[in-house]
Order: structure tokens, then C-alpha cells, then sequence
């Protein structure tokens, strides 16, 4: 039998690997999840890929106690730089609490936008997940593991998302995902539906004019086992383009080694297409977390 990782995200970063219990390290942190199989963190804090929201739940505990995780996510860009970093809560890998806090660094477009030069984009993400049916290793091949979750972002650029015409600052997102680790083929497939209004994920804002313009986006990942600890795979987000700058499509090629059973590393690269008018933004994207 075989475990899994996933990267991210970007994410962003996923592995398969022989059965294998973390450390149970005490009541309040028991572990005993196979190695891997809280995935890593996305870009919005919660487990997952590196852009894709997934439906596990972070940490390392199994139907009991707590587990936390922590991430520290950069993307780097032709003409921006992304950073990311955050902490999940899981208990009793049923419910799952997050939060992410994203910057986006401007660099010389921020002064060819009026902003200033390195003008940075902030952003806070609150998450909530609950599962609600089905596992991610157990059980019924054919059945996923099934969760529904909520993400709440506040922008703290107001006057930026006002002016390139966002309804609002602040919004919220609803996601349903099924993740599903198919053993006999150590490959790992998970698909997210999320109802959003987001511009550029929220640092733009959400919707346009006075309407939020939510809409049904599509998020989907596919991993596949190289060795006990690596893990290649890719992802895909759909975006809207509401703002009329060009915004497209985001996908990442990604590599997760699990360096112990508690560090995974991660890194892809992340295609994000038109960002503000400025096309092809493609680069690096590096995420480390840490479980327990």
C-alpha cells in the first residue's frame, strides 16, 4: 500500500508513498496519518496544491486530537513577486482552520501604474473545511473524499481595487472538492468547483462595477509517484476575467520531495498568463511546510 504528498499553489506542491504513521508525538498532537496524505499548502492557506484547493485536511492526526501545519510559499515572476505564508489547524481530520496572508510585490510596474515602485499588494484569507464524506486513502476506490469549505479574503488595498473599477475589497469564496489517492496506480486526482468573485484571487478585488459577478470556476490536480518520497505531477485553475486586464487561466508542472515526515519542499513551474495588463508571467514557484 501507498501514501501520498501533494505540493502546491502554484502551488504550489504531492507524493505516494509505502504505508508509513507519523510520529505520535503526544494527545494534543497524535499524528498517524500515512506519511503525506495532508498534502501541502495552497496559496490560500488551505491543503491542497499549490494553486488548488484540495479536499483533505491539514495536520498529521487521524480521527483524533489536533494537527497544525505551517507554510512559507514565493513565486517569482518576470515583472512581480508573490509571497505567501500561513498556519491550518485540523481536527480530527474532519474540520480544518487556515489562514494565509499573500504579498504581491509590484516591482516596476506598481511605478508604471502610478502606485510606486514595489508597491505591494496585501491580503488576508481565513478558511474553513469540513469533510463530509468518503476518505482520501480508504474505503470505496471509487469513492473520493468529498469537503466543502468557505474562505473569506480581506484586501488591504482598498483604493487599489476601486480603481481599477472591483465592486469591493472584500469577499468570499465557497469550494466543494473530491480528492481521491488511487493506491494500485500511486496516482493522486482531485477537482474543485469554487464559487468566487475574486479578481486575481482577490488582490484586484471582487467583481466589477457594483456587482460581485460570482461565477462557478473549475480547479484540477493530477500527481503521479516517481519514488518512496517524490512525486511529479500538475495543476489547473480556471479564472474570469472581470475587470477586462486580460486576466487567464493559471497551471503548474511541480515536484514534492518529502524531506522528512514532517518537511515537505516543493517547486514548479507556474504559468499565470496575463497579470494586470502584463502577459506572460511565468517562473519559479517554492513552498515549504512543515506538519505535525
Amino acid at each position: 500500500m501507498k501514501a501520498f504528498l501533494t505540493p502546491a499553489a502554484l502551488t504550489i506542491a504531492v507524493a505516494i508513498c509505502p504505508v508509513q504513521t507519523a510520529a505520535q508525538d503526544s494527545d494534543f498532537l497524535p499524528g498517524g496519518k500515512l506519511v503525506l496524505t495532508n498534502a501541502t499548502s495552497s496559496i490560500e492557506g488551505s491543503s491542497g496544491g499549490g494553486i488548488a484547493t484540495w479536499a483533505t485536511i491539514g495536520g498529521l492526526e487521524t480521527d483524533r486530537g489536533f494537527g497544525v501545519t505551517g507554510h512559507a510559499t514565493i513565486i517569482e515572476l518576470p515583472d512581480y513577486g508573490w509571497q505567501s505564508h500561513g498556519i491550518a489547524i485540523g481536527i480530527a481530520n474532519r474540520v480544518e482552520l487556515s489562514y494565509a496572508r499573500q504579498n504581491f510585490d509590484t516591482r516596476n510596474v506598481g511605478a508604471a501604474l502610478g502606485l510606486g515602485r514595489g508597491y505591494t499588494l496585501n491580503q488576508d484569507v481565513f478558511g474553513a473545511k469540513l469533510r463530509v464524506a468518503g476518505d482520501l486513502v480508504y474505503g470505496d476506490p471509487l469513492m473520493p473524499q468529498i469537503s466543502i469549505g468557505v474562505q473569506h479574503k480581506r484586501n488591504l488595498d482598498g483604493a487599489v481595487t476601486r480603481a481599477v473599477g472591483a465592486a469591493s475589497a472584500n469577499g468570499t469564496d465557497f469550494v466543494v472538492s473530491a480528492s481521491k489517492l488511487l493506491l494500485s496506480r500511486s496516482m493522486l486526482l482531485s477537482a474543485t468547483a469554487r464559487y468566487t468573485a475574486a479578481n486575481q484571487t482577490g488582490l484586484l478585488g471582487f467583481g466589477s462595477g457594483t456587482r460581485h459577478d460570482y461565477a462557478i470556476e473549475f480547479e484540477g490536480s493530477a500527481a503521479y509517484q516517481l519514488s518512496r518520497r517524490a512525486v511529479l505531477g500538475a495543476e489547473f485553475r480556471s479564472k474570469p476575467d472581470r475587470l477586462g486586464l486580460g486576466e487567464d487561466d493559471w497551471m503548474d508542472l511541480f515536484a514534492a520531495y518529502a524531506v522528512t515526515d514532517n518537511l515537505t519542499l516543493t517547486a514548479a513551474y507556474a504559468d499565470l498568463g496575463s497579470i494586470a495588463t502584463f502577459e506572460d508571467q511565468r517562473g519559479a514557484f517554492l513552498s515549504a511546510q512543515l506538519a505535525f
